[in-house]
């Protein structure tokens, strides 16, 4: 028994050693031969407000800027950094005794008082990665509702975001959730847990379902129960905390991430570093283009919306933006008001021309060509979102016209100023690392410390004006003025036959007016025309 036991040993261990040549070998191959495409891409599918695509139809794409290893998540941890390769080694597929089970697994919480809108249990889907100290949890989005008749109609049509009765057991992750390198470059060797929506408050909410009241809103608090449970799990022992989310759940990231940090820091754990990713939440209390009754959620206008739905949500929002509006807490739910008030560092991704926001500003392109006033209204949608974003220091926002961009399978395909997402992505970790290094050298050469030290470190970081790694931009956003002027934004289809559309095609569609534009810009309208169908 003992000498096979041995035997077996040596196999395991002679086992290792060819995965890790193929691995060396694979990782010395010349970059170009491993990259598959940059620039547009051909095959890329539009996915306008849908949720993502199946397992089955994901692309696997491995772009410009791939990094095989995350070093940046391992310096001076070798033992992590050996982890790392061995699961690289094991995911190629020649060397791997059994397929890797890479989907997050369904949890319910504890908490059992913690609930869902229908008083289901709320829980989360978790895929762990041993041996990583870093932790990406990333909040679902999908609207809301703002009142018993919303609610109901939320019920009937869109259940699975009020309830938890028939949420599968796994879910595959894509995009910045993908465990695989090629798709998720910095991130896919992070602990990954998706919080499903269920809750229709932005993330705000506190409030029981009672005898008294037809649904629970308790978003915020599901957050809070998910970071209790994973602390058992690794989380107390975390490096980095990376609380994520799209649309509904991008707002929720602002208005959550500082209750993270405090709550990580009142039990002791001021080590982790907090940070934020809110995708596509950024939205404005603009004017809409065409005033409607406040009705229902697609077309009531943003702030009477929240307005609200905060009263019926009982919805909480950060206690320092808080008393910047007292009295009037709905402001906490756009992000450029939000946003000043927070000590946690937060990266925003937006498109300049979002579609959920030109929804409920009634711009509803239905495959009709635009007129002249909603194309105005459009262009200076762009602006008005350009210009909010002044003073955030690490952000990425292309000129296209979509909605939601981190969990997409294309997401490593979009670039702003030559720039991907992923890529940009990493140059704030870095700039952050930094930051902090710089932050607590100063400190450490200062004998009285802040009983909030933690905090102030976050402070530092948000606020860091320091000039970010050579080639390593951070504030990306888009300058061309037009939806989809942007070469690299995702392909566009004909709402009516489903063909895609040339970006001249899309722009003439929209009621671009080529020789006004010519004009508008100083320039001959077959220069203009050239450029656009070149991609510039």
């Amino acid at each position: 028994m003992q000498s096979r036991g041995v035997l077996r040993s040596s196999a395991g261990l002679s086992a290792v050693r060819s995965c890790l040549l193929l691995l060396f070998i694979h990782m010395s191959a010349p970059l170009e031969a491993r990259r598959v495409r940059g620039g547009r891409a051909q095959t890329r599918r539009v996915q306008q407000q849908q949720p993502p695509p199946s397992p089955a139809y994901r692309e696997r794409v491995e772009g410009a800027e791939s990094f095989p290893l995350d070093f940046t998540a391992v310096e001076g941890n070798m033992d992590n950094f050996m982890v790392q390769i061995k699961n690289l080694a094991q995911s190629l597929y020649p060397c791997s005794a059994q397929k890797l089970d890479q989907d997050m697994k369904l949890h319910f919480l504890k908490n059992v008082s913690v609930t869902c809108n229908d008083g289901s249990p709320a829980g989360y889907y978790i895929k762990e990665s041993k041996g990583s100290r870093r932790w990406l949890l990333f909040l679902e989005g999908g609207w809301y509702c703002f009142n018993r008749q919303t609610c109901d109609s939320r019920y009937e049509t869109m259940r699975r975001l009020m309830s938890s009765t028939k949420w599968p057991q796994t879910r595959t992750g894509t995009g910045i959730l993908s465990p695989q390198p090629e798709e998720n470059p910095h991130w896919w060797n992070a602990n990954m847990v998706f919080i499903p929506y269920c809750s229709s408050d932005v993330w705000s909410g506190v409030t029981p379902k009672t005898d008294h009241s037809d649904y629970a809103f308790m978003g915020s608090l599901i957050i809070k129960e998910v970071v209790n449970e994973l602390l058992s799990k690794g989380l107390d022992k975390a490096k980095v905390v990376l609380l994520a989310g799209s649309s509904a759940g991008g707002t929720g990231v602002l208005l959550n991430v500082d209750q993270v940090a405090e709550q990580l820091a009142s039990q002791g754990h001021r080590g982790v570093q907090v940070r934020g990713l809110a995708d596509s939440g950024w939205f404005l209390d603009n004017k809409q283009y065409k005033f409607t009754d406040c009705l229902d959620t697609i077309s009531c206008a943003p702030t009477e919306a929240i307005k609200r739905g905060i009263r019926y949500w009982g919805g909480l929002v950060p206690e320092s933006c808080r008393q910047a509006h007292v009295g009037e807490e709905w402001n906490c739910f756009f992000g450029y008001k939000v946003f000043p008030t927070l000590k946690s560092p937060v990266f925003v991704v937006q498109w300049l021309f979002d579609e959920a926001q030109l929804t409920v500003d009634n711009i509803h392109l239905t495959g009709q060509p635009v007129h002249e006033g909603q194309w105005r209204y459009i262009q200076n949608l762009g602006q008005e979102l350009r210009n909010t974003l002044r003073d955030v220091p690490a952000m990425f926002v292309p000129a296209c016209l979509s909605h939601e961009l981190i969990t997409r399978t294309y997401w490593m395909d979009i670039q702003v100023k030559g720039t991907s997402l992923p890529r940009a992505l990493h140059c704030w970790d870095r700039s952050l690392q930094d930051s902090l290094h710089s932050s607590n050298s100063s400190n450490s050469s200062n004998s009285s410390h802040s009983s909030n030290s933690s905090h102030s470190s976050h402070n530092h970081q948000k606020h860091n004006k320091t000039a970010p790694a050579r080639g390593c931009p951070l504030q990306l956003i888009d300058s061309c003025p037009w939806p989809h002027c942007n070469p690299s934004c995702p392909t566009i289809r004909d709402q009516l036959t489903g063909q895609e559309m040339s970006v001249i095609q899309f722009l003439k569609h929209m009621g671009f007016d080529v020789q006004k534009m010519a004009q508008q810009q100083g320039m001959d309208a077959k220069k203009l025309l050239g450029m656009l169908n070149n991609g510039n």
